[in-house]
């Protein structure tokens, strides 16, 4: 099958480069975490020590195994810090000081995220961690790490990457201390920041730092970011204040339009932390300048010193990414976690990843920021060898994969059909408003790659857990039956957000007559297929640009559709996303930003309004009730108080329930509309799954 090459400047392929010298040691059987483990390779020292929030999995769905595996396999010894005390530095000195650096991130989430619900509270278990206990990484675990490992080794070099790292490279709002803080990399006192999918970047920042140490000049390298006094000579500086006015054009002379030296400034970190406007504004140019095909390097200056972002990392070829994903992994826990079991773990074991990215835009979703939105895919020799082998070497596979997929379901190998066009596009998503005329929508490798999966010998069960995208599924119904027929179980998990258009165009979300669409194809391949199938639809309550009328008439709709929601998500700002621009600073960054002129967007803030939104998703708990009539009076909709179908909420309140009963309830006797982290739909209940940010 033909490679996925992207259509963006060209770049050094991943594994051209000359082997460092320590590739004599050859593979080690896990990267060590002990000075004995380091004896027992032969190692007097490590080029390169990784330091990680989680547990370390050596599986290519943990983003530390990926990149410590794929810098074993340029030559360089590499270990691994897994959830060190972060209280001092002694842990940080285990395994000696690197010879090259020290990489940090905090884990496959944001630790803030990972730490804290949207509504601040903590939480009290960890996916990531054996046994899921929470605790065991420090709030914004990167600049934490990165303070230890200077303490450690002052003079070693220091890099971030990551989650964490990514989505904070510029100024940003910090939903957990309610403000804007500076980049990850200056608090972290780092030297360089490596942002989104980071093998392209570290592989080279390695292979240089081996040669001339981390002094030298990493501008011609994308995905990075690092501190300088000034702007070098040479460079043209495009204001960013003047990118979306009407005649952009106009304004700039044909040599600068020609120059490939061009440099975007957004407006500095003491502005946008003083003026809600501009950050609105930094927040939109930054998005826009997404696409590898033609953004450019940008400026943001913090004080006395110019933050310098490279532009974003070339995606990896299909040939790479097979690459990336066949290397050695272990593919199990350290054998230092003995038997404690690690919740993540357990649900990815017997996973397949086949494709990075997502083109959908989803202004409340980080995964564009960090992944990007070009689709990059494994082949399907590749993904078929993985199945292979789990089925060969995986501790309790018992014929099932739980999932094969990624981000979403079912973007697998589907892109822009013109190059060209590609490489010149500068919208946020392919899918909104619209599918865009130039994406290709076909679903064809994918049903291919689903029955060679399930045709295996030892496989039973191929599983679609990741989200599938119902807008482009409902343009290939031959994939909707396919799914039904072999590939989901008594549910599948569906995420429309909302039914109404002013929240939805915040999100970025087509109308859920695209849902009504997927949902009538879906009913009917289930009862072709005589299969007693549900769908579970998600929903977010409180997103920027929702009223409390549209959580009504989505409550209304939920009620007529008997969907009963337990476990709700109240939106998180997460860092950097233009959901939590909106949140921030009353304004809509997916529109021009202009003094003056720019569109405002009403947001939830209090806690009150977002437990009333929140209250709504689950109008048939009696414990909201109370909360709910006296919101409906507010409103002038007392008509949907009563006991009829079309009414929300009854007039009367059962015992021991809502603020009567807050904190007790009838002795002996349990509220029987309590559910415990489940899904009701038309009476069957179903679990849910964690949240999304």
């Amino acid at each position: 099958m033909t490679s996925h090459v992207p259509a963006t400047p060209s770049a050094k392929p991943l594994f051209s480069y000359r082997k460092y010298w320590a590739q004599r040691f050859g593979v080690a059987p896990f990267l060590p975490m002990s000075r004995q483990e380091m004896d027992l390779l032969g190692w007097d020292s490590c080029d390169v020590i990784l330091v990680t929030g989680d547990a370390y999995i050596d599986h290519p769905s943990f983003g530390m195994a990926i990149i410590g595996r794929l810098l074993e396999a340029q030559g360089f010894r590499v270990g691994i810090i897994s959830q060190p005390d972060w209280r001092d530095a002694s842990d940080f000195r285990t395994l000696g000081k690197p010879n090259l650096f020290f990489g940090v991130t905090s884990g496959n989430m944001d630790s803030m995220v990972n730490r804290y619900t949207s509504d601040r509270r903590l939480r009290h278990n960890d996916s990531y961690t054996p046994g899921g206990e929470g605790g065991k990484r420090p709030d914004r675990a990167v600049i934490v790490y990165a303070q230890r490992c200077r303490e450690a080794y002052p003079d070693a070099p220091i890099l971030l990457g990551g989650i964490e790292a990514s989505l904070r490279r510029i100024a940003h709002y910090d939903y957990w201390s309610d403000k804007v803080r500076r980049s990850i990399l200056l608090d972290a006192k780092a030297d360089l920041l490596i942002f989104g999918n980071a093998e392209r970047a570290l592989v080279e920042v390695a292979h240089r730092i081996a040669s001339k140490g981390v002094h030298q000049d990493f501008s011609d390298i994308r995905g990075l970011a690092f501190a300088r006094e000034a702007t070098p000579q040479g460079w043209i500086e495009a204001q960013a204040d003047d990118l979306d006015t009407p005649d952009e054009g106009r304004r700039r002379s044909s040599d600068e339009e020609a120059s490939d030296r061009i440099v975007i400034r957004l407006p500095a970190y003491e502005q946008v932390k003083e003026d809600p406007e501009s950050y609105a504004r930094a927040s939109r140019v930054l998005h826009r300048e997404s696409n590898p095909g033609n953004a450019r390097p940008m400026i943001q200056r913090h004080g006395d010193r110019e933050l310098w972002l490279t532009a974003p990392p070339i995606p990896l070829t299909t040939p790479e990414m097979d690459a990336v994903y066949e290397l050695p992994f272990a593919r199990a826990p350290h054998p230092a976690y003995g038997e404690a079991k690690i919740p993540a773990w357990e649900m990815i074991r017997h996973s397949v990843t086949i494709m990075r990215g997502c083109f959908g835009g989803c202004s409340f979703c980080s995964i564009t920021e960090h992944e990007g939105r070009i689709i990059q895919s494994r082949s399907e020799g590749s993904i078929l060898k993985e199945i292979e082998t789990i089925r060969d070497r995986g501790e309790g596979f018992t014929g099932i994969i739980s999932d094969i997929g990624g981000p979403t379901a079912n973007m697998y190998r589907m892109r822009c059909k013109d190059p060209q066009t590609e490489a010149l596009c500068r919208r946020p998503s392919c899918v909104y408003p619209d599918i865009c005329k130039n994406l290709d929508t076909s679903h064809d490798p994918l049903i291919q790659l689903y029955r060679k999966a399930r045709a295996l010998p030892g496989v039973k069960k191929v599983m679609v857990a990741s989200g599938v995208r119902y807008d482009l599924a409902v343009k290939s119904p031959t994939y909707i039956r396919e799914l039904v027929e072999h590939h989901v179980g008594g549910y599948l998990k569906i995420a429309p957000e909302h039914t109404e258009s002013g929240p939805l165009s915040k999100m970025m979300k087509p109308g859920i007559g695209s849902y009504d669409r997927f949902k009538q194809l879906f009913d009917a391949a289930a009862r072709a297929a005589k299969k007693d199938y549900f769908l579970i639809p998600y929903f977010i309550a409180a997103h920027p640009g929702t009223t409390d009328e549209d959580m009504m008439n989505l409550a209304l709709w939920l009620k007529r559709n008997k969907y009963r929601a337990d476990q709700v998500q109240t939106f998180l700002p997460s860092p950097m996303a233009l959901s939590t621009a909106m949140y921030h600073t009353g304004f809509n960054p997916l529109r021009p930003v202009r003094r003056g002129a720019s569109e405002e967007v009403d947001t939830i803030k209090g806690l009150r309004q977002r437990r009333l939104h929140k209250a709504f998703l689950r109008y048939h708990d009696p414990e909201n009730w109370p909360v709910l009539r006296e919101a409906l009076k507010a409103m002038g909709r007392a008509d949907l108080i009563g006991p009829g179908k079309h009414q929300l909420v009854p007039a009367w309140q059962p015992a021991g329930s809502g603020a009567a009963g807050e904190g007790r309830r009838l002795a002996g006797k349990k509220n029987p509309h309590a559910g415990k982290g489940k899904f009701l739909t038309k009476g069957v209940m179903h679990k849910t799954e964690p949240s999304r940010y």
